[in-house]
């Protein structure tokens, strides 16, 4: 998936609905961030990785790049500090005012960091937040088999990988 939107269509609508909700509200009260699919993460950057958002089978996982933000927040909602995350399990009741808090106070902490040249890198933080190179990896290929003709047993089985590189 190259965009987040491209992302967002492919998954079931509940899933759908509850990342488009989320994602809206981090572009609208994040303003100057910016948006792009990466390490199969919805990823929102200001001046470095900000936060990031994955949606799980039947969950959603925001990470917030800044700690002293989430830790205000570590008994009103699912946190885990060691990942600097949080966990949404009811994705019909997903708490917006408390997110956008997150999201205005986020901003206001890195605007800060980058005052002080502390940022930290995407490397960095996705060793934080417990992202490797294997779960970023791309999906496998979709090979799809035709059959050329009904009468024969013929299979061709055609690698979708191939095509993009032509």
């Amino acid at each position: 998936m190259s965009t987040v939107g491209d992302y967002l269509q492919n998954l079931p609508p509940d899933r759908r609905v509850a990342m488009a909700k989320i994602c809206s509200l981090i572009r609208r009260s994040a303003r100057g961030v910016r948006e792009s699919m990466r390490h199969a993460l919805a990823f929102y950057e200001l001046q470095g990785p900000l936060f990031a958002l994955e949606s799980g089978e039947k969950s959603m996982t925001l990470y917030v790049a800044e700690e002293s933000v989430i830790e205000a927040f570590k008994d009103k909602l699912q946190v885990d500090m060691e990942h600097r995350s949080i966990l949404f399990n009811d994705l019909n009741r997903i708490p917006l005012d408390n997110i956008e808090k997150i999201v205005r106070d986020s901003v206001t902490a890195r605007r800060s960091r980058v005052a002080q040249g502390e940022v930290p890198t995407q490397a960095q933080m996705l060793t934080i937040w417990g992202v490797t190179e294997e779960d970023a990896k791309a999906p496998p290929p979709v090979v799809r088999i035709s059959m050329k003709s009904r009468e024969e047993d013929v299979i061709e089985i055609i690698d979708d990988t191939k095509k993009a590189k032509k």
